[in-house]
């Protein structure tokens, strides 16, 4: 499984690489589409278990094909459609669907090379659903996405145990994918909903609105205080750090240079080392300050700086050090440093090179 774990990542710097010099259809099947079923263990080139252009004869139509249908004992399992890297996949759904049902196949994957969209038939037997009940992008790539990509694998590949979690999978997903939402812009009825558990009051549009700006902030509040409560548990743990993270952030490190290293830089290094606390030994984990930017890096080594962070007076971002020029680089915009915990995965990837 590591060895996988690895290999993905790596196709994953590999797309990020690619993608801006790729525009065509057969392009993407090429160089990152095949590459990615290959991964999982399939041999695409022998056309008894990876058969590209596979007939799916619809209705009164023949000679439908699909892009690549994978075969055990002769019988497509799974249907893959392509789009160009280009394309976004919300308007070749029906395509698929109308292939998806004039096989055996159970599972049916869209992609353009950087999101993949699985679907399967849930919600009636041999008709495809119109959601997918698991979707990734490659390039942000989360450690739940790797156990589940994990399960396509050949060697582990189970219809039966597949379609049992799917469901499951599916509403999870649609749950996060909602209480994000509401995180971030609440709707009415969800805010009247709240409001209903709440106050006592007569519900009108006055209180509503009132009120929308005070549940957003309370449930941020809420997800603040538990990221921080387990942050300040990482910190105590560990012998390098005595102090917590409200102590941290109160301090300011004042350098016979004139560098001030701030409340803000400190937080963001007490969350990185907390992000890689899985991944590096805490104690090969330093900062460097200077006057551009604050630099956390690998052994209190130069070259093997992870992040450096920059805040400025219209923004503040990171720069991954996951390239060889500042051109190639990712950078990534946060409004306070807790925020780097969304990018927790690249930020590991980008230190594991260094391991």
């Amino acid at each position: 499984m590591e060895k996988f774990i690895e290999q993905l990542k790596s196709l994953a710097k590999r797309v990020e690489v690619l993608k801006d010099s790729i525009e065509t259809e057969e392009a993407t099947k090429t160089a990152i589409v095949m590459p990615f079923f290959q991964l999982l263990g399939y041999d695409i080139f022998n056309p008894l278990e990876f058969n590209p252009e596979f007939t799916a004869d619809v209705g009164i139509k023949k000679g439908e094909k699909v892009d690549y249908a994978i075969l055990h004992d002769g019988q497509p399992v799974i249907l893959i459609e392509c789009k160009s890297i280009n394309q976004q996949l919300t308007r070749h759904d029906s395509q698929l669907f109308r292939y998806f049902g004039t096989t055996t196949a159970k599972f049916s994957i869209l992609t353009n090379g950087i999101e993949y969209k699985f679907f399967t038939d849930l919600e009636e037997p041999n008709k495809m659903d119109s959601s997918p009940f698991f979707t990734f992008k490659i390039n942000e790539l989360r450690d739940v996405h790797i156990s589940e990509i994990a399960k396509f694998r050949k060697e582990s590949f189970d219809v039966d145990k597949i379609t049992s979690n799917a469901s499951e999978l599916k509403y999870l997903n649609a749950l996060k994918s909602y209480l994000g939402e509401q995180f971030e812009n609440p709707s009415e009825d969800f805010v009247r909903f709240m409001v209903g558990e709440i106050y006592e009051g007569v519900k009108t549009k006055a209180a509503i609105e009132k009120f929308t700006p005070i549940i957003k902030r309370g449930l941020k509040q809420i997800v603040n205080e538990q990221v921080n409560d387990k942050l300040n548990a990482a910190l105590k743990s560990t012998n390098e750090n005595k102090i917590s993270i409200e102590e941290a952030a109160a301090a300011e490190v004042i350098e016979d240079d004139g560098i001030i290293t701030t409340q803000e830089e400190l937080e963001c290094y007490a969350i990185v080392k907390v992000i890689l606390k899985d991944s590096i030994e805490i104690n090969r984990v330093f900062y460097r300050d200077n006057r551009s930017y604050f630099n956390i890096l690998i052994d209190d080594n130069i070259r093997k700086w992870v992040i450096r962070v920059f805040f400025e007076k219209n923004k503040n971002f990171i720069i991954l050090n996951d390239a060889a020029t500042d051109k190639e680089r990712t950078l990534i915009e946060f409004d306070q440093p807790i925020d780097l915990l969304i990018s927790k995965d690249k930020i590991i990837n980008t230190a594991l090179q260094f391991s």
